[in-house]
């Protein structure tokens, strides 16, 4: 992918206006993987912010108390009173926070951080303490992510700005023409420039025109356009300084065409010529305010951005549990710390001693007299049952992929290749995610099982391909096989889930005999029997037109039902990962 000519431009005119007004505008999401563009375009950053405004790095994960704040521990035990101490958050007023992997960063940081930003304060309610810390900061996160991996929507959405170094060769990566004395005099002047009606007005229809929905952007593009015009030395806002905020803000927020405008302009004038004449020229300076900013926002739309617009082809952003299976168990013992709670020092679980020792810390002065009162003597440090912290864990638990295949006639051997095609992919999906497999076939009279779970994908592989097909449908023994498998994989706490890969078509009994009706009822009932253990499954209809059996059969286990015709290798994969989820659908 080419980089526009006016990227760096655009970008370093970004770090330019932000540096005006960090607050007021947000900040910046910037989107580069680590290397010489992003650090050049930080070192400029760095150069046009003035001495005294302080830079600090916000990690991907950071806990409640560095972040906010809290008790002071030791303090408050030395003083014996409550003393706050200041977090991150706080210590950044007036600063600059800059947050490093911003697509990783916790949903509850990123709520945090948008609250702070939204009140410009910093609410501690925790540890005995209620304490409002004003604080006022402009946010550069930084989005290292690949592919579909994004900043947190909710986040950028609080910033005025998003640029894109990721096409920009380091060679383009010149001078700005805009000096650290530039920025200091443009903050000095920017609480005295003004903006008119007309020009927030235009700003509104532009953004509503692009689909832009949040009221946040046309705030932050007025702001955009007041720091132009500081670093213009105006007092004024004109309207190249709104075309460049709409442009900078508002362009990248962009989510539709205004195709209607643009249809009824191209009818309503002759497409213009090389050179336009005086006539033409007019037209252009008599036209609307808010039509001339609409046409200088939608020329910064990049063309890759404009064909997808166009198509309706943006994707929704990846949600941080998609690809991640496994029942998640909280306990007292083990696993990633998660949290504390009040608890009782029964056996297994792990005390938490600092979060004990805050919980008394801001009782000491009120127990201290009570208990001389009641007793005469003076204790260092009293602490009371309902101060017991226990640390809880979250461990998420491995899990198991049974594969249930039909390897029978009905089947055909024609589909039974399609079939090992698909467990081909579904294999790959389970290696990746570090799932076991298991494999159970079933023709003839029985369901056999081929491979008892391994993380191995060849001994998978190799099973699967000497695989043989042909003989009847025991459909039943297969469901209770699966059952039996499952239960056995749970016992071993690892998080089963059943894939059934058959045609429906059952005409062989658990017991062997022939006899279509009364296998079909055998099946349902073994359905659900495996329904009632709760272990997820999916059902892939492998007949070539598919047909109401194999949906019955999903109906009767509440699994999910694909049809292998109708289904890529995307769509199978979606289908076991959200297998988990009871309340989503395929689409």
């Amino acid at each position: 992918m080419s980089a526009r000519a006016d990227t760096w431009p655009d970008a370093a005119a970004a770090a330019a206006l932000f540096a005006i007004d960090p607050a007021g505008t947000g900040g910046v999401c910037v989107r580069a993987g680590a290397g010489p563009v992003r650090d050049r375009w930080i070192a400029i950053l760095r150069g046009l912010l003035p001495p005294a405004v302080a830079i600090r790095k916000l990690p991907p994960a950071v806990s409640d108390g560095v972040l906010l704040g809290g008790l002071d521990l030791a303090a408050t035990l030395r003083q014996g009173r409550p003393v706050v101490a200041r977090g991150l958050l706080a210590d950044i007023d007036g600063g600059v926070l800059l947050a490093a992997m911003a697509e990783r960063l916790a949903a509850s940081t990123v709520a945090q951080l948008g609250a702070v930003l939204d009140a410009r304060a910093v609410v501690i309610e925790r540890d005995g303490l209620s304490e409002r810390i004003p604080s006022c900061f402009g946010v550069v996160a930084l989005d290292e992510g690949i592919d579909d991996e994004r900043a947190p929507a909710s986040l950028c959405d609080r910033l005025a700005f998003a640029i894109d170094l990721t096409p920009v060769p380091f060679a383009d990566t010149g001078d700005i023409g805009v000096t650290a004395g530039d920025i200091a005099a443009a903050r000095l002047r920017l609480p005295s420039v003004t903006i008119g009606a007309d020009a927030v007005e235009a700003l509104c229809h532009v953004a509503a025109s692009l689909g832009v929905v949040s009221l946040r952007a046309p705030l932050f593009a007025v702001r955009a356009a007041r720091a132009a015009a500081a670093l213009d030395a105006s007092g004024v806002v004109a309207r190249a300084h709104v075309e460049f905020a709409a442009r900078l803000v508002l362009a990248p927020r962009a989510t539709l065409l205004p195709a209607e405008d643009r249809e009824q302009r191209d009818e309503a004038e002759p497409p213009p010529e090389d050179k336009p004449n005086d006539k033409q020229q007019a037209r252009q300076d008599e036209a609307p305010l808010e039509d001339i900013v609409l046409e200088a926002a939608q020329a910064a739309i990049p063309p890759d951005l404009l064909k997808r617009l166009q198509e309706g082809a943006l994707r929704a952003p990846r949600t941080a549990s998609q690809g991640k299976q496994g029942l998640t168990r909280t306990g007292p013992r083990r696993g990633r710390p998660i949290g504390v709670r009040r608890g009782q020092l029964v056996a297994g679980a792990r005390l938490n001693v600092l979060e004990t020792l805050r919980a008394a810390a801001p009782w000491q002065r009120l127990r201290r007299q009570s208990d001389e009162t009641q007793s005469g003597t003076e204790a260092r440090l009293l602490i009371r049952k309902d101060d017991f912290r226990i640390t809880r864990f979250k461990q998420r638990s491995a899990t198991a992929t049974i594969f249930v295949v039909d390897a029978s006639g009905s089947s055909a051997l024609q589909r039974l290749a399609e079939v090992k095609g698909a467990v081909e992919l579904l294999l790959a999906d389970c290696y990746v995610r570090r799932d076991e497999v298991a494999l159970i076939a079933f023709r003839g009279k029985s369901a056999e099982l081929i491979l008892p779970p391994t993380r191995s994908l060849t001994r998978a592989r190799r099973s699967l391909a000497a695989l043989p097909g042909g003989g009847g449908t025991p459909l039943s023994a297969a469901i209770l096989a699966a059952r039996t498998l499952a239960l056995a994989v749970r016992g071993k706490g690892h998080a089963p889930t059943v894939i059934l890969m058959t045609d429906g078509r059952a005409n062989v009994s658990r017991d062997g005999s022939p006899g279509r009706a009364a296998a079909e009822a055998e099946a349902h009932e073994a359905a659900r029997q495996l329904r009632a253990t709760g272990v997820p499954a999916v059902v892939i209809d492998t007949s070539a037109r598919p047909q109401p059996q194999a949906e019955r059969i999903a109906a009767e286990m509440s699994a999910r039902y694909v049809a292998l015709p109708y289904a890529d290798a995307a769509r199978l994969s979606r289908a076991v990962q959200m297998s988990q989820s009871p309340h989503s659908g395929l689409s």
